[in-house]
C-alpha cells in the first residue's frame, strides 16, 4: 500500500490530468472512479520496477527520482582505464585491538564467527589533487570493494571536458570490515547497528590515521581532508549500504552524501544489541514500523539507493522484515515523499550487489552524488 500511495503521489505531480479529473465538478462520480481505478491498475501492473527507463549517459547529471536499467548491461567507458594520468595509491593496516570503538571483543559477537586481527585501509589520492588543499573524501565500506572502478572514474572525470560531468578531486578511503557477516559478526556489528558508532570510528580513528600516515605525508606534506560534511561521502553495498545511510542519518554533521547499492534496510541488527531497545527492527525502521525517515524532520542529506530485481529474499512476506526489494522500494518512496535530494535505481534481471550494475551506473552515480559541491 505504501508503494502504491507513493506512486499515485508521484504520478499526480507529473500528470495534471489526474488532478484535474479528480476534482472536475462536471464529471459524474462514476466516471471519476473508473478513471482512478484505471490509474491504480496501471501502476500495479508496473510493479516495483516502475520508473523512467535509463541507459548510460542519458540521465541528466542533476536528475532526481527513480530510474530503471537493464536487462542489458555494459561498462561505462569512464570506469575504464582511458590512459589519463594516475594518482597515488597507499595501503596500510589498523589493528582492531588499538581501536577505542571496534576492538573485536564486543559482547554481542558470536564466538563461532571469526574476527580480523587487523583491518586494511586503502587510500587513493587522484592526480588532480593539489597538496595543501582540503580534499573532499569518499569512504567506501567492505574495502577494497569497487576500488578500481572509482579510481578510473577519478582519473577520467576530474578532467572531463563536460563541466556537467566533472568530478571534484576527492580522496578515496576504502575500509575493510572487521570480519564475517550478518548477526553476531564483527561486520554486522559495524554495519547493521542503528547508532553513530561507525561514523565516529571513521571520523575519529580512520581519517586521522590516513592524515598521519608517513607514506602519504612523504608524498603530500600538507595533505588535508575537509571537515565540511557536504565534502564527505560514504558508499557501500548490502550491509555496507545500510551503514552508509546510518552514518549520515545519525551524524549528518559529519557525512552528507550517501551511496547505497542493494541496501540492507532490513532487520539484521544483533538481537542482543543495546540499540534493539530503541530500534527493535534495525534498519527496517527507516521506512516501515517506526518509519524514521517519514516521521523525522528532513535531514541535510543527498542519498542514492539501488535494488536489484532479484535481490535477496525478494519474495519474502512483509512479516519477515527481510525482503530487500520491498525495503528499498519503501525507502525510495519515503525519501521522495519527504522531499529529499535522492536518486533510486531499479535494475532488471540482476542480483544482490551485481557487479554489472556497478559497471553500468557508478560513473553516473558519482557525478550525481557530487553535484553542487564547491559551488
Amino acid at each position: 500500500m505504501l508503494w502504491l500511495v507513493s506512486r499515485l503521489y508521484s504520478f499526480s505531480k507529473v500528470s495534471p490530468m489526474l488532478s484535474a479529473i479528480a476534482v472536475a465538478p462536471s464529471l459524474p462520480y462514476q466516471s471519476k472512479m473508473c478513471f482512478l481505478v484505471g490509474v491504480v491498475a496501471f501502476l500495479l501492473s508496473q510493479g516495483p520496477g516502475y520508473g523512467q527507463e535509463a541507459t548510460i549517459g542519458n540521465i541528466p547529471a542533476d536528475a532526481n527520482g527513480k530510474f530503471v536499467i537493464g536487462p542489458e548491461y555494459r561498462i561505462d567507458p569512464d570506469l575504464t582505464d582511458r590512459g589519463n594520468p594516475k594518482g597515488k595509491a597507499f595501503e596500510f593496516a589498523m589493528p582492531l585491538a588499538d581501536s577505542k570503538i571496534f576492538r573485536g571483543d564486543d559482547a554481542t559477537l558470536d564466538s563461532k564467527k571469526p574476527v580480523r586481527k587487523e583491518r586494511k585501509i586503502f587510500v587513493y589520492v587522484p592526480d588532480a589533487y593539489v597538496d595543501g588543499t582540503k580534499a573532499p573524501v569518499l569512504v567506501m565500506h567492505d574495502g577494497p570493494s569497487h576500488w578500481n572502478l572509482v579510481r578510473n572514474a577519478l582519473d577520467n572525470l576530474t578532467r572531463s571536458p563536460d563541466p556537467e560531468r566533472r568530478l571534484p578531486a576527492f580522496v578515496v578511503i576504502s575500509v575493510q570490515n572487521g570480519g564475517d557477516d550478518s548477526k553476531g559478526s564483527q561486520r554486522g556489528l559495524e554495519y547493521d547497528t542503528m547508532s553513530d558508532r561507525l561514523a565516529r570510528f571513521i571520523d575519529g580513528e580512520v581519517i586521522p590515521a590516513v592524515l598521519q600516515h608517513p607514506e602519504i605525508r612523504k608524498e603530500y606534506p600538507q595533505f588535508a581532508i575537509t571537515d565540511d560534511p557536504w565534502g564527505r561521502a560514504v558508499m557501500g553495498c548490502s550491509s555496507g549500504g545500510a551503514a552508509a545511510l546510518t552514518m549520515g542519518w545519525f551524524r549528518p554533521d559529519l557525512f552528507r552524501r550517501l551511496i547505497t547499492y542493494s541496501g540492507t534496510f532490513v532487520d539484521q541488527q544483533d538481537d542482543d544489541a543495546a540499540e534493539e531497545a530503541q530500534y527493535p527492527l534495525g534498519a527496517w525502521e527507516y521506512h516501515s514500523s517506526m518509519n524514521l525517515i517519514g516521521n523525522s524532520e528532513k535531514k541535510p542529506l543527498r542519498i542514492f539507493t539501488h535494488v536489484a530485481e532479484n535481490d535477496l529474499r525478494a519474495n519474502d512476506a512483509e512479516e519477515t522484515y527481510h525482503n530487500w526489494v520491498m525495503a528499498n522500494e519503501r525507502t525510495a518512496a519515503v525519501l521522495e515523499s519527504k522531499g529529499y535530494e535522492y536518486r533510486y535505481i531499479f535494475s532488471k534481471k540482476s542480483k544482490h550487489c551485481d557487479n554489472r550494475v556497478f559497471e553500468h551506473t557508478l560513473a553516473d552515480t558519482l557525478v550525481w552524488m557530487w553535484r553542487g559541491y564547491g559551488e
